[in-house]
């Protein structure tokens, strides 16, 4: 994956602007109604997605400033504001969520070349400021799946398909808990990867958008093949 943190701000434009567009059209039923993340509505999710936004801004500011910025107060305080946001009307959840699309736009622009070179704490630990707009198009990206309003992995940008995908299965690579698996993309040439010992591994074929998908559990994965014929490994649970 490239370091180089200006790549993704084309991408996570978009994306902003495609989150954007479907949240528009929701109307105060859609926002209450059941979102595919377990116990979470449509305005969980917004609302998820405005904080998270928020979040990265500290981040961004934390790296420019050289000032001690968590992303969020507390696991606890992230969870709250969530919570307290999640029952609000649609115009409120859309403003909200433009708002904090455009702080963070600000957060990158102010952003001089020599912050980009750091590391920045997440909830999860350190992680390097370069690769924070990747993991707020991975946020829009996976979380207006999560919507559940007719946005699809298969609508994912080929790029994010492939970066997701090769991140994910280098993850998996390093937890003991991961099945051993081969994945070969569909998607023109693309390499196969390996998570653990491939001598007897399953071989899973299919599209980067729906591998990835199946091994994040936004997909059943039915679209995949296996080899040699049987049912699909079970991946653990992404984190």
């Amino acid at each position: 994956m490239t370091t180089d943190p200006l790549m993704f701000t084309g991408p996570v434009t978009d994306a902003a602007a495609r989150l954007l567009d479907t949240t528009a059209g929701l109307d105060a039923a859609a926002v209450a109604a059941a979102s595919l993340l377990p116990g979470w509505t449509r305005g969980h999710v917004l609302t998820h997605l405005a904080r998270n936004a928020d979040g990265f801004v500290n981040l961004l500011t934390s790296a420019r400033t050289g000032q001690d910025i968590p992303m969020y107060a507390s696991d606890a305080a992230r969870d709250a504001d969530i919570a307290a946001g999640a029952d609000r009307p649609p115009a409120e959840l859309l403003a909200d969520l433009r708002r904090s699309t455009d702080r963070f736009a600000e957060a990158v622009a102010a952003m001089p070349a020599h912050a980009w070179q750091g590391t920045v704490q997440t909830r999860r630990g350190p992680w390097p400021v370069a690769l924070v707009l990747w993991g707020r198009w991975r946020e829009l990206e996976v979380h207006h799946v999560d919507l559940g309003t007719g946005y699809r992995p298969a609508d994912w940008p080929a790029a994010f398909a492939q970066h997701l995908l090769h991140e994910v299965a280098g993850g998996l690579a390093e937890r003991p808990d991961a099945p051993a698996l081969v994945l070969r993309p569909a998607d023109g040439n693309r390499p196969e990867l390996v998570v653990g010992d491939p001598q007897d591994a399953p071989r899973v074929a299919g599209p980067a958008a729906e591998l990835v998908a199946w091994l994040i559990g936004r997909s059943s994965g039915d679209v995949l093949t296996v080899t040699p014929d049987g049912p699909l490994p079970t991946p653990p649970e992404w984190i």
